[in-house]
């Protein structure tokens, strides 16, 4: 499908269940394929990008069995890559890119991962820095600092080593650095000494899982000092929660349609995951939040009032930058977004695509070094438009949202969800009833 014209909704009441967590997925694939015995995961993610991960896995001579109808993948863990070669191939998953980067450094054979042209514009090298100081040979095939690369030799052999690391692009470069930690010859002691901590709720959902398989790591001074022990990790059944990145487009539907309430389910205040901190931003703009340990509602009452603007630092939760512009287009007075800088190399430039993509459906937008401001429609009704999502899953789910409320929204390349979400739409039009 070329094009998809999204039709308004009425007031609804909803219930909503979206699939696992890429987040969680990718990095429980990592650490079931490095630890001892047989994992067993559920509530697995089969998308684009976990595929990636999985094919990577197998690659690299890791025994997964699959049942993907079931979403579960059964790993037989075989700590460092057994294979002696191997192809990666990680389209445009950035987690399957950087994790697979690391992972293959525990190896002792040649590897070679690549992507699609996008993910060849990505940059990497701040993780390469990092894998170099731990002894690994790792070489650029094309441009200095982006895949493709080209992994040889034996396994990390330092005796000890501690890493010093500034503000990151992404915080999954250092993830990736965590998680090979125990498998180090001493473990890995790293040293956060930027101004900030970038995405700080991804590193502590790294360190969470680690936990969950038998590995503790210290978190000192508020996660700068971080001190991974050498051990092995210990096979798990684990269950893989919904993803709430994902669940954010439906609570946002609720917010942007007055009258309306969207509860998600298995996902609540105990969730590891930083973005659901996302239903409190649609709180402080005028929503209803009931939050329990396994479900969250949102629901807009529909008593006149707008959606009130705001300012908010999102660096801890940039994939819901997206998620936020488009609900600030209902919102009264402006909402500025900073501190995204990293939006620029995600799937797309993704500063520049909401710059575009919202000026096209009546907003003033105004980009400031890594702060975005979006100021709504003065006539308080959208331009009807033809959004275009650059092949990034999250333009496309998002943008839908702003279909939801006002007519007149197209998506194009809809079928770009199935990065993460092959299904989404199927899930949009249950909140019809």
């Amino acid at each position: 499908m070329d094009a998809l014209l999204i039709e308004p909704l009425e007031p609804f009441t909803a219930s909503v269940l979206v699939p696992g967590s890429k987040s969680l997925s990718n990095r429980a694939l990592v650490l079931a394929a490095l630890a001892q015995g047989r994992s067993e995961l559920s509530g697995v993610l089969f998308s684009d990008d976990s595929r990636a991960m999985m094919d990577g896995l197998v690659a690299l001579g890791y025994g997964l069995e699959i049942d993907e109808e079931a979403a579960t993948v059964a790993v037989e863990g075989r700590g460092r890559p057994p294979a002696a070669e191997a192809e990666l191939f990680c389209g445009n998953a950035g987690t399957a890119m950087r994790f697979l980067a690391a992972l293959c450094c525990l190896g002792a054979g040649s590897y070679r991962l690549d992507g699609i042209q996008r993910m060849r514009e990505r940059p990497i090298g701040e993780l390469v820095d990092q894998l170099r100081v731990l002894g690994a040979d790792i070489a650029y095939e094309g441009e200095e600092g982006f895949p493709p690369l080209r992994i040889e030799g034996a396994p990390l052999d330092l005796e000890s080593v501690r890493l010093k690391i500034g503000t990151t692009l992404s915080s999954q470069y250092v993830s990736a650095l965590l998680q090979i930690g125990p498998y180090l010859p001493e473990g890995l002691e790293v040293e956060m000494v930027g101004e900030e901590i970038t995405s700080l709720p991804y590193l502590k959902m790294t360190l969470k899982l680690m936990r969950q398989f038998r590995v503790k790591s210290e978190a000192h001074r508020g996660y700068r000092a971080l001190i991974v022990p050498k051990k092995r990790y210990r096979a798990q059944k684990m269950a893989i929660e919904p993803d709430a990145s994902n669940a954010s487009y439906f609570l946002a539907a609720a917010a942007v349609v007055p009258g309306s309430r969207c509860t998600v389910e298995g996902l609540g205040s105990n969730s590891v995951q930083g973005d659901m901190r996302f239903c409190e931003l649609l709180g402080r703009m005028g929503c209803e939040v009931d939050q329990h340990l396994d479900r969250t509602t949102v629901w807009r009452p529909d008593d006149g009032r707008k959606l009130r603007g705001l300012s908010v630092d999102l660096n801890a939760m940039p994939d819901m930058a997206q998620t936020l512009a488009v609900v600030a287009l209902f919102a009264e007075g402006p909402t500025t977004i900073a501190n995204v800088g990293n939006l620029r190399v995600k799937e797309t430039d993704r500063m520049e695509a909401l710059r575009v993509e919202l000026t096209k459906l009546g907003a003033s937008v105004g980009v400031v070094g890594d702060d975005l401001t979006i100021r709504p429609p003065e006539s308080g009704r959208i331009t009807p438009a033809a959004i275009d999502t650059y092949d990034d899953h999250r333009m496309a789910m998002a943008f839908a949202v702003a279909g939801l409320a006002q007519p007149g929204v197209t998506i194009n390349d809809p079928g770009c969800v199935n990065k993460t979400f092959p299904r989404f739409f199927e899930v949009l039009e249950t909140l019809r009833g």
